[in-house]
C-alpha cells in the first residue's frame, strides 16, 4: 500500500467511530413567566429530526448525527425562535418564547396551547404498542381541574364515556369503575397496569386492584376498550394504564410539595423530588393521607411511596427500575338497609369492621432501539402484597352480636415478564408495523378465612386468628401460570386506510389446593356443625383468540375506527371458593367466552370541537352473574354466583367538547371557555336463557343512561371546572330484584351529582386549588355490597370542601 493509501486508512480508522456516534438534544420550552409550553414544535430544518413538547414543556431529540444544524422552535401564539448549533456532544438547550402580537386566528392558538382541557387519544403507535383501530381515551392529569388529593373518580374520569363509578370512600383509596355494563368492583373487568405492567392482586386468578396510583403521582391515564384483549390478555372491559410522572429532563432537581385539608378531618400531604443528572433521570414521591370520613367508623390512614430511576447507557439503550409501596388501614362503617338509608344515610351500624392492605410492587424496564426500524421493550415485574379484612359480615338487618369477628387474609406473590418487538418496514412506500410479544406470568395466592382471636370481640384492628387449625372456614393456596404469545399488524393500504389483524395464544393453568369447612350455627352464633372438606383442583386451558380492526384517517378532523375481537375471561379465586353468608358459588362454574366490537368516528376540528361517537356490542356466551337463592334450612336469601346465560350488550358512547369563546372573541387567546357532554346509552340483557327467573332480564350493574356534562373556564392563571353527572337506576342481580330485606340486592336508584373545582397560579412557584364535592349535597348510593365494606347499601359522601396549596421549586 502506498503512503497516500496508508494515510487515508488511518484517517478513516480514527474518524469512523466519531462519524458513527449520535447525540441527544433535550431541554425545556417555557414562557417568560417560566411556565412550560405543551405541544411546542421543534425541528432541525432540512432534516427528519423533529418532535413536540410534552405537557410540561419538556422535549428530547434523539439519535442525531454530528454536524451543524438550525433549530427552529415554534408554537402558535408565540414568536418563533431559531438557533444554530454545532453538535459534537449531547446538549441541553432551554428556550423561552415570547407571546406573539401578530394577527393569528384564535382557533389555531387554542388548538396548540390546550387542545381539549385534559382529554386526548392514543397515537396509532406508542412505544411498542399498537392502538390503531381501537377506541382510546387519554386523561392528561396536569390539564384538568379536579380534586386530585382525594382521587375523585367522578371528576377525573368525567370525559370518558360510559363509565359506571362506584364510590366506596371519600378519600379515593380504591378505584371502582366499570364500562359497558361490567362490574366496577375494584376495576376487576379491566386489565389494570402502571407504566405498562400489572398492579392487581393476581392478574389471572384475582384481578382486583386494592392499590390505585394517586392522581397526584400520575401524569396520564390511558384507556383502551375491549379490542385490547389481543395485546393485553383475557378481559372484556379493556385496559387501564396509569403512566406515572417522571423527573424533568432540563434540570438536576425539582421539588414539589402539596398539602390539602378538607371536611371531616381530611389531610393529605404530597412531596416529590425529580430531575436529570447526566445520563440518569430520577423521580421520588411520598404521600400521606388521613381523615375521619363522613360516616362514623370511617377513619383511614394511607401512605404511598414511589421511586423511579432511568439510566441511558446510550441514546438507544436505557434501563428503568421502579418500586411502589402502599399501606393503608381503614375503619369501615358497613352497609345499611333501605330503611336505614331512608332515615339517615350518615349512620353506621357496624363499629368493628377493619381493612388493611400492604403493597410492594417492583419493576425493571429495558428499552432498546435496535435500529431505526426495530424497537424492543421488556418489562420484568413482581408483587409481594397482602390484604386483611376483619369484621362482622352477617346480614346487615341483624344486630352485631359482639362475638368473635370473621377474619380473611390474603397474601399475594406474583412475578412475570412481558416483552415486545416492533418492526417497521415499507410496502409500496407505505410504512407497515408488525408487533410480536411474549408474556410469562406466575402467580401465587395464600388465602385463609376463619375467626379472629378472642381479643377481636371488641373494636380494635386485631388481625390475628384464633387457632386457625381448629376454627378455619377455609385455607387455600392458589398457584397459577400463564404463557401467552401475541402478534398484531398495521397493514397500511395507503396513507389513509389501515387494516389491523391480530392474534393471541393463551396457555392458562389455575390450581386450588386446600380445604373449606361446612359450618352451621344456631341463632346465638354457636357452632353446631363443622365438617372440613379437602379440595384439589387443576384446570388447564389452551386457546386461540383473534380479531381485526380498521382505521381510516382522513385528517385530524375526521377519523373512522372499527374492530371486532374475541374475548375470554377465566374464573378467578372468588369464583372457585368463597366463604361468606351472603354469597355462594356454583361448583360447576365455567370460564366466560365471547367477543366485543366497536365502530366509531372521531376528530378534532382545529381545536374548536373535539368529538368521539361510537357504537359497541359485547356478547358473552356464558356470562357469570349473580341470582337470588334461598337457603332451604334457614330460608335466608343469598347471592348465588353462576353462569347465568348468554348476554348481549348494545350501546352508544359519545363525547363532545366545544370551545365557546371562538364564536365570541376570536382574538382572545388568554381566556377560554368550553362545554363538554358525555353520553352513554346501554341496552344489556340476558338472552337465550332456559331459566324464566332471568330470561330477557337486564344485566346487573348496567344502567341504561350515563350522562355527564360540564363547563371548563380559564383566564390567564385562573381556571375552574363545573361538572354534573347523572346515572340512571340499575339492578344488582340477574333476577332484577327491586328490594330485599338484607339489602345485598335490590335497585340502585338514579342519582345526580355536581362538583366544582378551581385553581389559581399565584406564580410559577405557588398555586392554590380548591373543590366542592357533591355541590348540591345529594343523598345517594352507587352500590350494594355482599361483603366488605358492607354488606348492604354503601352511602356516598355528603357535600365536602377541600383546599390545596402547592409549592414547586
Amino acid at each position: 500500500m502506498n503512503k497516500n493509501g496508508i494515510l487515508l486508512f488511518l484517517i478513516l480508522t480514527i474518524t469512523s467511530p466519531v462519524l458513527a456516534q449520535t447525540f441527544t438534544v433535550k431541554g425545556h420550552v417555557k414562557t417568560a413567566l417560566g411556565e412550560g409550553i405543551p405541544n411546542a414544535s421543534l425541528v432541525l430544518t432540512n432534516t427528519e429530526y423533529a418532535t413536540v413538547c410534552d405537557s410540561s414543556g419538556s422535549y428530547r431529540l434523539k439519535r442525531i448525527k454530528p454536524g451543524d444544524y438550525t433549530l427552529e422552535v415554534s408554537a402558535v401564539g408565540y414568536k418563533s425562535v431559531v438557533r444554530t448549533l454545532k453538535l459534537t456532544s449531547n446538549q441541553t438547550i432551554n428556550l423561552t418564547l415570547d407571546e406573539s402580537i401578530q394577527q393569528l386566528t384564535s382557533v389555531e392558538v387554542r388548538a396548540e396551547k390546550s387542545k381539549t382541557f385534559g382529554i386526548t387519544r392514543l397515537n396509532a403507535i406508542e412505544g411498542t404498542t399498537i392502538n390503531a383501530g381501537k377506541k382510546s381515551e387519554v386523561i392528561v392529569l396536569d390539564d384538568i381541574t379536579a380534586n386530585k388529593a382525594t382521587n375523585n373518580s367522578r371528576q377525573i374520569y368525567a370525559k370518558v364515556a360510559g363509565l359506571n363509578i362506584w364510590e366506596n370512600d371519600g378519600a379515593g383509596i380504591q378505584l371502582g369503575i366499570g364500562g359497558r355494563g361490567l362490574n366496577p368492583n375494584r376495576v376487576t373487568n379491566f386489565n389494570t397496569r402502571q407504566n405498562g405492567y400489572d398492579i392487581s392482586a393476581d392478574a389471572l386468578g384475582y384481578p382486583e386492584s386494592y392499590y390505585s396510583p394517586p392522581a397526584e403521582l400520575t401524569d396520564r391515564i390511558e384507556i383502551l376498550r375491549g379490542a385490547s384483549s389481543l395485546q393485553y390478555g383475557t378481559q372484556f372491559g379493556g385496559l387501564i394504564n396509569f403512566k406515572l410522572k417522571e423527573g424533568p429532563v432540563n434540570k438536576p432537581i425539582e421539588v414539589t410539595a402539596r398539602a390539602t385539608a378538607g371536611s371531616w378531618g381530611f389531610f393529605n400531604t404530597t412531596n416529590s423530588i425529580g430531575g436529570t443528572v447526566k445520563k440518569l433521570q430520577y423521580y421520588t414521591f411520598f404521600q400521606h393521607k388521613s381523615g375521619n370520613g363522613w360516616r362514623p367508623n370511617s377513619e383511614f390512614n394511607v401512605n404511598t411511596a414511589y421511586a423511579s430511576a432511568t439510566y441511558a447507557f446510550t441514546n438507544k439503550l436505557s434501563l428503568t427500575v421502579q418500586y411502589t409501596y402502599m399501606n393503608y388501614l381503614a375503619h369501615q362503617p358497613g352497609g345499611l338497609t333501605d330503611a336505614q338509608f331512608a332515615i339517615d344515610p350518615h349512620q353506621s351500624v357496624r363499629a368493628r369492621n377493619w381493612f388493611n392492605v400492604n403493597w410492594n410492587l417492583g419493576a425493571a424496564i429495558l428499552d432498546y432501539q435496535i435500529s431505526d426500524r426495530l424497537k424492543f421493550n421488556s418489562r420484568f415485574f413482581g408483587l409481594a402484597a397482602g390484604r386483611f379484612a376483619l369484621g362482622n359480615l352477617d346480614y346487615i338487618n341483624r344486630l352485631d352480636p359482639g362475638l368473635a369477628r370473621d377474619l380473611y387474609k390474603d397474601n399475594y406473590n406474583n412475578y412475570g415478564n412481558e416483552s415486545r418487538l416492533l418492526y417497521t418496514y415499507k410496502i409500496n412506500g407505505n410504512p407497515q408495523n408488525l408487533l410480536v410479544g411474549l408474556r410469562y406470568y406466575r402467580g401465587n395466592t395464600d388465602r385463609s378465612q376463619g375467626l379472629g382471636n378472642s381479643n377481636s370481640t371488641g373494636t380494635p384492628a386485631d388481625f390475628m386468628f384464633v387457632n386457625l387449625a381448629d376454627y378455619a372456614y377455609s385455607q387455600y393456596t392458589f398457584p397459577n401460570y400463564n404463557l401467552a404469545l401475541f402478534a398484531e399488524h398495521i397493514l397500511r393500504v395507503n396513507s389513509k386506510l389501515s387494516i389491523i389483524p391480530g392474534i393471541r395464544f393463551e396457555n392458562i393453568t389455575t390450581k386450588a389446593d386446600g380445604f373449606y369447612s361446612v359450618i352451621n350455627k344456631d341463632q346465638a352464633g354457636n357452632v353446631i356443625f363443622n365438617q372440613r372438606i379437602e379440595e384439589h383442583k387443576n384446570n388447564v386451558r389452551h386457546f386461540l383468540i383473534g380479531g381485526i380492526g380498521l382505521s381510516y384517517f382522513q385528517n385530524q378532523a375526521l377519523q373512522v375506527y372499527a374492530n371486532i375481537s374475541q374475548n375470554y375471561r377465566a374464573i378467578n379465586f372468588n369464583d372457585i371458593r368463597s366463604v361468606n353468608p351472603n354469597i355462594q358459588v356454583d361448583p360447576n362454574l365455567q370460564d366466560e367466552r365471547g367477543y366485543s366490537a366497536d365502530i366509531g368516528v372521531r376528530g378534532n376540528l382545529s381545536g374548536i370541537l373535539n368529538y368521539d361517537v361510537s357504537l359497541f356490542t359485547i356478547n358473552y356466551a356464558n356470562r357469570i352473574g349473580t341470582v337470588q337463592k334461598s337457603d332451604p334450612v334457614t330460608f335466608n336469601i343469598y347471592r348465588y354466583r353462576t353462569n347465568v346465560s348468554q348476554s348481549r350488550s348494545l350501546g352508544l358512547e359519545s363525547f363532545a367538547e366545544l370551545e365557546l369563546l371562538h364564536f365570541i372573541d376570536k382574538q382572545n387567546s388568554r381566556t377560554r371557555l368550553s362545554v363538554f357532554t358525555n353520553l352513554a346509552l346501554i341496552n344489556a340483557r340476558y338472552i337465550n336463557s332456559d331459566e324464566p327467573a332471568y330470561r330477557d332480564k337486564k344485566v346487573e350493574l348496567a344502567p341504561d343512561v350515563i350522562f355527564k356534562t360540564g363547563l371548563s373556564f380559564q383566564h390567564k392563571r385562573l381556571s375552574a371546572t363545573y361538572q354534573l353527572a347523572y346515572t340512571s337506576d340499575q339492578f344488582t342481580d340477574a333476577t332484577n330484584a327491586v328490594f330485599l330485606a338484607n339489602a345485598i340486592d335490590g335497585l340502585v336508584p338514579a342519582y345526580t351529582v355536581m362538583d366544582l373545582s378551581g385553581q389559581y397560579k399565584l406564580s410559577k412557584v405557588f398555586m392554590l386549588q380548591g373543590s366542592i364535592n357533591n355541590l348540591a349535597n345529594a343523598r345517594y348510593f352507587t352500590r350494594r355490597a355482599d361483603s366488605y365494606p358492607g354488606p348492604g347499601i354503601i352511602p356516598a359522601d355528603a357535600r365536602s370542601f377541600f383546599l390545596t396549596v402547592q409549592v414547586k421549586l
